[in-house]
C-alpha cells in the first residue's frame, strides 16, 4: 500500500512539473511579452544565424555571400556599446568617429559599404526584418559590391538590445 502511494505521489509531482508556467497579465488583461535575453554562450550563434539569414536574402536575389569578418565585428560591438551609453541610436560615437573611422580603428583594411543600427527589444531576426522593410538599410544589406559583414550588440539589463550591422568591401 505504502508503495502504491509513493507511486502515485511521484506521478503527481511529475505531471505538475508539466504544466506551463504562469503568464503575467497586462492591465488589459493581455499576456505581457516575455523579454528576450542574450546569454553569454548566443554570442557565436547570434553571428553565424544573422549572417546565414543574411547570406540567404542575398542568394534569394541572385548576389555573392558575405564572410563574417572578426574586424568588423569588433567595430560593430564598439559601436553597439557607445549607442547604448549615448541612449540614441546613430552613427556617430561619443568621441565624433563615424563608420569609417570605426573600421579604420579596428585594423580592417576593405571599404566601408554601411552601417546598420537598431535600438530595440525585438530579436535578431526581427530586426533583420525590419531592416529589410526599410530602402536605405536595405540597399546597404543587399549592396551587391559586399564582401564582408560584423554584427554586435550591445543588451542592457532591462532588455533593451543596441543592434550594430557593419558591411564592408
Amino acid at each position: 500500500m505504502i508503495r502504491l502511494f509513493s507511486i502515485l505521489i511521484a506521478l503527481s509531482v511529475a505531471l505538475a512539473a508539466c504544466t506551463p508556467a504562469p503568464t503575467t497579465m497586462g492591465t488589459d488583461g493581455k499576456a505581457l511579452p516575455k523579454v528576450y535575453r542574450i546569454g553569454r554562450s548566443d554570442s557565436g550563434k547570434l553571428q553565424f544565424r544573422m549572417l546565414d539569414s543574411v547570406n540567404a536574402l542575398r542568394n534569394a536575389s541572385g548576389l555573392s555571400q558575405l564572410q563574417l569578418d572578426a574586424k568588423l565585428n569588433a567595430a560593430a560591438a564598439t559601436h553597439s556599446l557607445d549607442m547604448a551609453n549615448q541612449n540614441r541610436p546613430w552613427h556617430f560615437g561619443s568621441d565624433g568617429s563615424s563608420p569609417v573611422d570605426r573600421i579604420q580603428r579596428v585594423g580592417y583594411t576593405g571599404a566601408l559599404v554601411g552601417e546598420v543600427i537598431s535600438e530595440t527589444y525585438e530579436t535578431e531576426m526581427e530586426t533583420l526584418a525590419a531592416w529589410m522593410e526599410q530602402p536605405d538599410t536595405r540597399r546597404i544589406i543587399m549592396a551587391s559590391d559586399a564582401v564582408n559583414m560584423g554584427f554586435s550588440w550591445h543588451q542592457e539589463s532591462n532588455g533593451k538590445i543596441w543592434w550594430t550591422l557593419v558591411i564592408g568591401k
